[in-house]
């Protein structure tokens, strides 16, 4: 990896809630080595609500955060991608565009807090839970010595931290 910024796209269905949390925690916890960006493969058009709301309260960035489609970062011009994650199971299971510059991609699940239903707490504690979800993997993958590691290495890191989270024990040997 060269020693510029790193470029870093979130990938969700809908680009309204856990991408773009992604992409405002990477900005913040990323700092000058990273350039977060975010993305779905049918967008929504509009950030959630409560997306912004979690976002504001926990003192993250929501300045020129929006509802885009991947195929954005799929045209002549558009940044080189050194990492791709898709964060919702349906977004991993599609076919995505061809990236530029064969990025390193992993998948890092998190349950959908737009899904949630019930009551405004209930709902606002999803997409906290949420957040810290995606805030300790990102914690994580910025503290990799991404220039020190092997490609091989750093895709299989990336992608062990897609397997942090509340199921992260399942399946595995005890």
């Amino acid at each position: 990896m060269t020693g510029q910024p790193l470029n870093v796209l979130f990938l969700c269905t809908g680009n309204s809630a856990r991408s773009i949390m992604a992409e405002s925690l990477l900005t913040v916890w990323g700092g000058a080595a990273f350039h977060a960006y975010s993305a779905g493969s049918h967008p929504k058009g509009e950030v959630h609500p409560l997306t912004l709301r979690t976002l504001e309260e926990a003192g993250l960035p929501v300045s020129g955060l929006r509802s885009k489609s991947w195929d954005e970062f799929a045209v002549p011009g558009a940044p080189v991608m050194d990492f791709v994650f898709t964060v919702c199971d349906d977004a991993a299971g599609e076919i995505c565009p061809i990236w530029p510059g064969q990025p390193i991609t992993a998948h890092w699940g998190v349950p959908d807090p737009a899904a949630v239903t019930g009551s405004d707490m209930e709902r606002a504690a999803a997409f906290q839970r949420a957040l810290r979800m995606l805030e300790t993997r990102i914690k994580l993958f910025t503290a990799l010595p991404v220039a020190k590691l092997e490609r091989a290495s750093l895709a299989r890191q990336v992608r062990e931290i897609g397997r942090i989270g509340p199921h992260s024990s399942e399946g595995t040997a005890a």
